[in-house]
């Protein structure tokens, strides 16, 4: 049974943009999670778990709540085997992708971001993940009040297609 979950585990990593619908808002949310448990270095497997229930939240589909933690901690992984991907560039890319896609600052959940800190026990770790959400908190801010007439016609145009 498990060898039929690693198979289904690796379809969906490597078609997961042709199976999974609306993979690239899925993708986002898991960058804003990976982002602040990468400041983490003291993150356990099982810590993981606070994403699945967040997902769940968000989803309430088990499918989309496990492809959100298995993004989430990819993303992660990359971070700290240093893999292309830093805590740095995965600023930028939340950036670019809020100025591509200015209706994503909708899906930066602040309360959710809070939650990761109850898995940081270091005064310094937390103090930079409030940094952190902070920042995101200024950019989702800015996004929605600069670019809200772009996120209207997004969402319209959205809408229209269903």
């Amino acid at each position: 049974m498990q060898f039929l979950s690693k198979i289904k585990h690796y379809l969906f990593n490597a078609f997961r943009e042709l199976f999974v619908y609306n993979h690239s808002s899925l993708a986002f949310r898991a960058k804003l999670f990976a982002l602040i448990l990468s400041a983490n270095e003291n993150i356990k497997a099982d810590d993981f778990s606070i994403i699945k229930k967040i997902g769940m939240n968000i989803y309430n589909d088990d499918e989309r709540a496990n492809l959100l933690l298995l993004n989430t901690k990819e993303l992660v992984k990359k971070v700290r085997e240093n893999n292309g991907l830093d805590i740095d560039t995965l600023v930028l890319n939340i950036q670019k992708e809020l100025k591509l896609m200015p209706r994503y600052a909708k899906k930066i959940d602040i309360d959710s971001l809070r939650e990761l800190l109850s898995l940081s026990h270091d005064r310094d770790i937390i103090s930079y993940q409030e940094n952190m959400i902070e920042f995101l908190q200024n950019i989702k801010d800015e996004t929605l009040h600069e670019r809200r007439s772009q996120i209207a016609k997004d969402e319209e145009n959205i809408e229209s297609k269903y």
